[in-house]
């Protein structure tokens, strides 16, 4: 009986957050040693998806009138099947003859307990069931085709994002990343068969693995509230269209300062970073002003506060809103008091660790 397993590790945005969904503007992410795994068993008579963690995952609907209309974006199951749909579209155009299986899926990105730490699931289980049935239909596809194919899924169900965690999970490490035109991804798929569009280049696309310097150490705190990145982007979407003067000004500065702060991983200064990283927290800040949005959360200052006491420079990853805090603070300082500090805010430190892909 034939039996693939592949992985795809969960992320944490470092800098650039909202803006990165905006084409041409950057941003960078880690991928950390926490995965979505998903095995595929070749099965003879019927197939199923499994998966320990999703059993009892709940709906979310709302009112349009009298209908009621459901929100997929935060049901790992509707990336799963878009994840197979694509994949077997993609081998199909192969010449693959389609097969019955067993799909079981094991995530290691909230905790044992059920907390949701905010890594970025969604993107892993995408990419991670793309990586699976890559083998399994023996498809070969490079990693930057198992990125496009990822991102084209992701997108089917999300609406929305900058797809930069699903480079996390397909490249690994530290990432320097810009989003592609989806406008024109849109009107290229109305015309191209998907292993044209795998093929093509993507305007704008662009992943650029960085080496963080020596001295650099990433510590993360979780907040202990989970956030819905795709309803916060909605929010900020909101924002975007009644405050444009803002809003551009925002890009504009976020733009720049994560221009610098990828300079400063190629220059291997710590001291860069730090200062790029407060910067874009301020910048952050002042999104979250006009947009009358909380991305920082009181517990989320509370943890980046501590943390620029200790030396470190700090502020949320990702959309905000809840989830975690990250820390990049210099090796040789001592930890320990800022981590019993955040304890005894309740603040949890977790202890992962970068994951590179070689």
């Amino acid at each position: 009986m034939m039996v693939v397993t592949a992985q795809a590790p969960g992320k944490l945005y470092i800098a650039g957050e909202y803006a990165v969904v905006e084409t041409g503007y950057p941003a960078i992410i880690v991928a950390l040693n926490q995965f979505v795994t998903v095995t595929v068993e070749k099965m003879a008579k019927y197939g199923s998806i499994v998966s320990k963690q999703y059993q009892e995952n709940s709906l979310l609907w709302q009112r349009e009138g009298d209908e009621m209309v459901f929100d997929n974006r935060d049901n790992p199951f509707h990336y799963i099947l878009s994840a197979i749909k694509l994949t077997e579209q993609y081998a199909r155009e192969q010449g693959k003859p389609m097969a019955l299986y067993r799909l079981y899926v094991d995530s290691d990105l909230d905790s044992k307990d059920g907390k949701k730490y905010g890594l970025g699931s969604s993107a892993a289980v995408t990419v991670a069931t793309v990586k699976a049935l890559n083998e399994f239909y023996d498809l070969k596809m490079t990693s930057d085709q198992l990125y496009k194919l990822s991102a084209i899924a992701h997108l089917d169900v999300q609406g929305n994002g900058s797809l930069g965690d699903i480079a996390a999970s397909v490249y690994g490490g530290w990432i320097a990343y810009q989003s592609f035109d989806k406008d024109w991804l849109a009107a290229e798929r109305r015309t191209h068969q998907l292993s044209e569009l795998l093929k093509m280049d993507w305007p704008q696309l662009s992943i650029e693995l960085l080496q963080a310097p020596e001295a650099l150490k990433l510590l993360i705190g979780w907040t202990g509230s989970p956030a819905s990145t795709s309803r916060l982007v909605d929010k900020i979407a909101i924002a975007k269209a009644q405050k444009q003067e803002e809003y551009q000004r925002f890009l504009t500065d976020s733009r720049e300062t994560i221009q610098s702060m990828i300079a400063g991983f190629r220059n291997h200064s710590l001291t860069v970073i730090q200062k790029c990283l407060r910067r874009n927290r301020h910048s952050l800040d002042e999104l979250a002003r006009f947009s009358e949005v909380e991305i920082e959360t009181d517990a989320l200052k509370t943890m980046c506060e501590l943390a620029e006491k200790a030396g470190g420079a700090a502020k949320f990853s990702g959309a905000g809103g809840g989830d975690c805090g990250i820390v990049l603070i210099d090796r040789s300082k001592q930890t320990a008091g800022l981590l019993k500090d955040w304890t005894q805010h309740n603040i949890e430190p977790l202890t992962f660790h970068v994951h590179e892909i070689v």
